[in-house]
């Protein structure tokens, strides 16, 4: 029987696509884990900006599982159908160099977190925050290695074992657990555009208070009001809040004092993070000083800021 017949573009674009699935899959869980253990865990040595960094790249690992891990499994599931009804698919020399190329990646990295994890004991660099992530990498590394190492050595029926299925239904629940329990970390698409909205109005407020302590350093005097911060020639206009368009409220309580106000439909605390964990009092964060003089909690937040003569000089 000619069994060239049997096997067509379709069946590479199969294998092709599930191994650039499995990729993609395998990197976005490791991303996901490495994300919810720096929230958890943080590192003494993190800045408080980095933060945000961490909850975005969380945000894109659960994107990327929910749209490319479906089409894994599928793929999966749709070239274990063919190879039933035409073992002679097992045999193509395409999809057994694809095999022992993701066996071989999965071997490297399985050989380089063993190297780091020793390197690290030797330097004392041993945290508890460092062996979570080598256990990530090497469960996920682990995984593909042991799977496809016995698709490679059983071909004849790589998916009839009872503990194959249940290997297969394990890992669709821990991907699918990965997802939902990141999603709650990260929150809802609407907590985080209220959050990030609220990022605006405090970005708004620093320029305008900027533009404030530059025009009493020209003029040794506070504005009146925030329309006199309007300079055609630099071409800057005091913001309005995002949302309600209206101007942000200010007020000039002495010679050298004035008040800022905003509402705000989030929270900012100096020592919580954005899953609300309080951070280790231990943390020195040089750009988090500048945020402490901003926090606020829900609804209308007033920041009163009096500007120092000594440190703050009139330029003549």
């Amino acid at each position: 029987m000619d069994t060239t017949k049997k096997i067509g573009p379709k069946d590479v674009f199969m294998q092709l696509l599930s191994i650039v699935a499995l990729y993609f899959s395998a990197i976005s869980l490791g991303m996901l884990f490495f994300q919810l253990i720096n929230i958890y865990f943080p590192d003494i040595l993190s800045y408080s900006y980095e933060t945000q960094s961490f909850f975005d790249m969380l945000r894109w690992a659960v994107a990327v599982l929910i749209i490319v891990f479906p089409v894994y499994a599928w793929s999966l599931w749709y070239m274990e159908k063919e190879e039933r009804k035409t073992p002679e698919k097992r045999e193509m020399s395409v999809r057994k160099w694809l095999l022992y190329l993701t066996v071989f990646a999965a071997a490297g990295v399985i050989i380089g977190d063993l190297i780091a994890l020793i390197f690290n004991y030797l330097q004392g660099e041993m945290t508890g925050r460092f062996i979570l992530k080598i256990g990530a990498v090497l469960f996920i590394a682990i995984s593909v290695f042991g799977y496809y190492l016995y698709k490679l050595r059983h071909s004849e029926q790589p998916a009839s074992h009872v503990g194959i299925k249940i290997f297969n239904w394990a890992i669709v629940v821990i991907v699918a657990a990965a997802v939902f329990f990141g999603f709650y970390v990260a929150g809802s698409p609407s907590a985080a555009r209220e959050k990030r909205i609220d990022e605006r109005r405090l970005t708004d407020l620093q320029g305008i208070q900027e533009q404030i302590v530059y025009f009493w350093q020209k003029k040794n005097s506070l504005p009146a009001n925030a329309g006199l911060l309007t300079d055609s020639i630099s071409g800057y206009e005091a913001p309005s809040d995002p949302e309600t368009k209206l101007p942000y409220e200010y007020k000039v309580l002495g010679d050298l004092k004035f008040e800022l106000c905003a509402t705000f439909t989030t929270e900012l605390a100096a020592n919580r993070n954005d899953a609300g964990l309080v951070k280790p009092v231990s943390v020195v964060e040089p750009s988090l000083e500048t945020f402490n003089n901003w926090q606020h909690s829900t609804g209308q937040a007033c920041f009163e800021r009096t500007i120092d003569p000594q440190l703050y000089k009139v330029k003549k």
